[in-house]
């Protein structure tokens, strides 16, 4: 009979609906079984991302603006989708079956796209050189294939790597260390997939064909699937709650405008909520009262009199809320980055093609292949990232991910400006290039290597290392509760919007540029255009973005949650006061694990990793070091071999703060 400390302690179950036993299911010989899929996933969608805009072009024979419009509309249907997708999952089917039925949908849209470039009755037919556009029924059927696969991808991508996070319980310390690095390693395995399809599909498209091409990631993805379930009986699933997750949304607002008339009291623990022992029981978090949104705490307050019947609704209810009108308002300005990111598979392939293509005098590289600098570059950087980076700001910073998950984007963003103003430099001498030669044609290709443009590609591929898997992580670790996938689908669907605004952008910029027969900005012949003006409004507008994130930033309050522990604590709260913690009982991450140095009172014990606290044996009461010196006291003693303790049982360091100053590790280790 198992040991009933052997279960998960954050309420999973297996696929039988028990509790789960840690040391059978979940983790990362769980995940094993998922990342096939993502790889295969991830090929099949840059297999046709990446290369799309050169079949419409030479294949359907489309314009270069209708059909960099039209790769945008349908890359942003794939990643707005989603939120269809992680609805679902959070109030009906669970993540397992959404995604299983999604999956499935998903490869019926590769199977019929492989159909419709591999059939030479789905293509326009050429003669003498010249082809006619594609039918009415060619392109119906072509873009039925596409929006198929993107009502697929609604369903697996919120859905597949929240249901690998669930794989870890953020109960057990050990396997909270594991989750830090999941989305880092998770993305790995994405950029992984992504590389083999810009590299190898993208050339087997343009040279052996372009059935073969959709054909091999169709086939790797019915196999990953099957492995996907041979893992089954080792999953981890949430328990779905009985009630929909989001409809807090709308009743947060509605009970705060109801009760506007009342007062709010002046002491935030007067407004209503459960005991923490209520949420022991229900193994679920409770979150606790933050400074923002104030107008919803309203929602909160229980009425006075003897007629009220209604129950207000919980703090930990309304601040769900709030991290939500939070989240969005970080959402807003991820757009513009967004946009710059939609470049990759629309103007920077065209761009692409104007150029000398030959390395070497038997090879010539397609242009969509470009991207597989960007992921290289995401490739080398995230080992570099996980191994070497969040150690070396860990030790300045004392911040369990070595930096904040805002400022991690805020790194990602400026250079990603770096990268579309390099972009930018690039093409102004490209047109220079084309002046001196005096080129008019679309056809002439400009005597400047492809090869210029790499550093682009490469800037955006370590930008997205900070942006990609920060915008993952930080949606999926503020959301409530009962909506992460729901929230992961605040990173998707930025995507998403941002390719919906770069086809509106280009569809404008092409119109009003164009207007009295001018030279447009972008038009079908890139060599008699003026790509560099745009690329340099992107510049523009993106430096205006990055000093309103740097703003909203700086006013967003992280998401305070409580920690169950299962042995006693003894933790300084502020100035002189302890708390003896006993079994079970519940404290704020942000009394325990504060977020960093200036947030740390004087002479105060947290941990510098992630904001779970579990002390290997019951302690009583400690009284920390004096305010007037740091003297070997019998305390002090104790509170020396409580860092120990840690460093050798949980794997979690503890760092001595006195004075503002925190101690050099040597210094807590000494006897």
């Amino acid at each position: 009979m198992e040991a009933k400390a052997d279960y998960s302690q954050d309420g999973t179950v297996d696929f039988r609906g028990q509790p789960a036993l840690s040391s059978k299911t979940g983790k990362w010989k769980a995940c094993a079984f998922l990342v096939g899929y993502e790889a295969f996933e991830r090929m099949a969608f840059y297999g046709v991302a990446s290369n799309l805009v050169n079949y419409l072009t030479s294949q359907l024979h489309e314009d270069t603006v209708s059909s960099v419009r039209n790769v945008n509309n349908w890359s942003g249907s794939v990643w707005i989708t989603p939120i269809l997708g992680a609805y679902i999952a959070d109030s009906y089917l669970g993540r397992f079956w959404t995604f299983t039925v999604s999956s499935l949908v998903y490869v019926l849209g590769m199977s019929l796209l492989t159909v419709a470039v591999s059939l030479k009755s789905f293509r326009p037919k050429c003669s003498n050189g010249i082809c006619n556009k594609a039918s009415t029924s060619q392109i119906a059927f072509f873009y039925t294939a596409l929006y198929t696969m993107a009502i697929g991808a609604g369903g697996t991508k919120p859905n597949i790597s929240t249901f690998g996070a669930d794989q870890f319980d953020d109960f057990n310390p050990n396997e909270k260390e594991l989750k830090d690095s999941f989305f880092n390693w998770w993305m790995f395995t994405s950029f992984l997939g992504a590389l083999i399809a810009t590299l190898g599909l993208v050339y087997i498209q343009e040279n052996l064909g372009w059935g073969l091409g959709y054909g091999i990631p169709t086939a790797g993805l019915l196999v990953s699937l099957l492995i996907f379930y041979i893992g089954t009986p080792i999953y981890r699933h949430k328990v779905r709650t009985t009630k929909t997750p989001a409809t807090d949304l709308i009743r947060v607002p509605i009970a705060a405008f109801r009760n506007r008339k009342l007062q709010l009291p002046s002491n935030p623990s007067h407004l209503y909520e459960h005991t923490l022992q209520h949420y022991v029981n229900s193994a679920k978090r409770q979150v606790y009262h933050t400074p923002t949104f104030r107008f919803l705490d309203k929602a909160a307050i229980k009425e006075d009199g003897a007629g009220s019947t209604r129950v207000p609704l919980t703090v930990t209810q309304v601040e769900g809320a709030k991290l939500i009108f939070g989240m969005i308002l970080v959402w807003l300005v991820t757009l513009i980055p967004s946009t710059i990111w939609a470049q990759i598979n629309t103007l920077f392939v065209k761009q692409g093609t104007t150029l000398d293509r030959n390395l070497g005098p038997h090879f010539k590289i397609p242009s969509a292949s470009l991207g597989s600098f960007v992921t290289l570059s995401m490739l080398l950087s995230v080992p570099m990232y996980d191994r070497i980076f969040v150690p070396f700001m860990r030790q300045k910073t004392g911040h369990p991910r070595g930096i904040t998950l805002l400022q991690r984007l805020g790194i990602g963003f400026s250079i990603q400006i770096i990268a579309i103003a390099i972009a930018y430099a690039v093409e102004v001498r490209r047109m220079h290039v084309i002046r001196t030669n005096h080129l008019a044609s679309p056809k002439d290709i400009v005597p400047m290597s492809i090869v210029w443009l790499m550093p682009q590609y490469v800037l955006i591929g370590i930008a997205d290392v900070f942006n990609a898997i920060g915008l993952l992580e930080f949606f999926y670790d503020q959301s409530p509760e009962d909506m992460q996938s729901l929230g992961t689908t605040f990173f998707t669907s930025g995507i998403g919007v941002g390719n919906f605004l770069n086809s509106f952008l280009v569809t404008m910029v092409d119109k009003i540029t164009g207007r009295g027969n001018k030279k447009s900005w972008i038009g079908d012949n890139l060599n008699d255009c003026h790509l560099d003006y745009y690329y340099g409004f992107l510049v523009v507008m993106s430096s205006v973005n990055l000093v309103v994130f740097l703003w909203v930033s700086s006013r967003y309050i992280y998401k305070r949650e409580s920690i169950r522990i299962k042995e006693g604590l003894c933790v300084q709260i502020e100035g002189n006061q302890t708390l003896d913690a006993s079994l079970g009982l519940q404290f704020t991450s942000d009394t325990a694990c504060h977020r960093s140095q200036n947030d740390v009172p004087v002479h105060t014990l947290y941990p510098d990793t992630a904001d779970k606290i579990m002390l290997p044996a019951r302690l009583t009461t400690v009284n920390l070091v004096p305010s007037s010196s740091l003297k070997r006291t019998f305390s002090t003693q104790i509170l020396l071999l409580l860092v120990l303790k840690h460093d050798r049982r949980c794997g979690v360091n503890f760092i001595l703060v006195s004075r503002g100053k925190v101690l050099p590790r040597k210094l807590l280790i000494r006897k």
